[in-house]
């Protein structure tokens, strides 16, 4: 009876522009192996608001999908552990959630869109027994018309004579067009919140951009907030209102999008921005990737995670662990000194 009023609480909410849907706080998660107990997200906070996207970047491993997962239960217990932190969606804390409850939310008023097609569908049903199930169970559907919503959300991405591939079976289809069935199912129930975990990786850039069109067209419809979460900055730079820069487990910095791209203030974030192409510099200029490698999170780490692979680094970076600081209205970063007032270092 208790999770029946909480369900129904949750489902009297109104999606208002800008209203705070998820709040995510000090949330840190760990895994226990034999190897030691790996810190794979350490203390990380975020809003997401209606209608707005907030996109996640930082190399693999930085605890971006991990944050994600975590926050559905979607990790597995154990090894895997939240030792800390809440998730606030409309009021109510999706950690403190039981399967039940949690599994009445996932796919429906929070749909995700996970990274490997190729092992999220199940190889043994046919796609319409896939994407029927999903409104059939959180939308009440007949089979017939549920049906019907497979077949057009499988048009919206893109899959041509949708009307007889949807009951192929998933070996049948390519990467790409298996990334798109995904996508399909994911769209299918109009959820509050999207997680989109490099939800294009698969895909040409044509296709790439329906799908980003796709998930624009969702959030201006129906005032849907995204996460995006990539390594293609280009994504970031059109969808994103917000971004949350990761590294070692923990954001480095946040900003909002054009602030971001122009006045980057953590040196990690530099390092990413200055490894991609860009059209105004000149033919034959060499990109600077991130030099060195992310630390062994299940070791302790001293100081500032990123010193050593950062070229401003000073003594006092290792003594010190350095809080988030705000500049301005919107920027958020962890770091002690101050970037934009430094010459650039000395290429080796």
């Amino acid at each position: 009876m208790a999770e029946e009023i909480i369900m129904a609480d949750a489902a009297e909410h109104e999606n208002k522009p800008g209203k705070v849907l998820l709040d995510v706080r000090d949330l840190a998660v760990e895994f226990r192996t034999e190897d030691g107990n790996f810190k794979a997200v350490r203390g990380v906070d975020f809003e997401l608001r209606a209608g707005e996207t907030l996109g996640i970047v930082g190399e693999s491993g930085s605890g971006k999908s991990v944050t994600n997962l975590a926050m559905l239960g979607l990790i597995p217990q154990p090894p895997g552990k939240i030792t800390s932190g809440s998730a606030r969606y409309d009021g109510l804390d999706l950690l403190r959630m039981s399967d039940k409850q949690l599994s009445e939310i996932r796919g429906n008023r929070i749909a995700m869109i996970f990274q490997d097609p190729m092992t999220t569908l199940n190889p043994f049903l046919t796609i319409d027994e896939q994407l029927t199930e999903v409104t059939r169970k959180h939308l009440g559907l007949s089979y017939k018309d549920a049906l019907d919503r497979a077949i057009e959300m499988l048009e919206k991405v893109g899959i041509p004579g949708a009307n007889r591939r949807v009951f192929n079976y998933p070996h049948e289809f390519s990467g790409g067009m298996r990334q798109r069935v995904v996508i399909a199912m994911a769209l299918s129930c109009d959820p509050d919140i999207l997680i989109a975990d490099e939800p294009t990786t698969a895909l040409d850039v044509t296709i790439q951009a329906q799908i980003l069109e796709l998930m624009q067209k969702l959030q201006d419809e129906h005032g849907t907030a995204i996460v995006m979460i990539t390594h293609d900055l280009g994504v970031i730079a059109n969808m994103a209102n917000d971004v949350l820069v990761m590294y070692a487990g923990r954001k480095v910095e946040q900003a909002k999008v054009n602030d971001l791209f122009t006045d980057p203030r953590h040196p990690y974030t530099l390092g990413l921005l200055n490894s991609i192409p860009r059209i105004d510099e000149q033919v034959g200029a060499e990109l600077s990737p991130v030099a060195g490698q992310p630390p062994d999170m299940s070791q302790t780490i001293q100081g500032c995670a990123f010193y050593p692979r950062c070229p401003y680094r000073i003594d006092e970076c290792l003594q010190v662990d350095p809080p988030l600081v705000q500049v301005g209205t919107g920027t958020m970063h962890a770091c002690i000194r101050d970037v934009t007032t430094l010459d650039p270092p000395t290429p080796k």
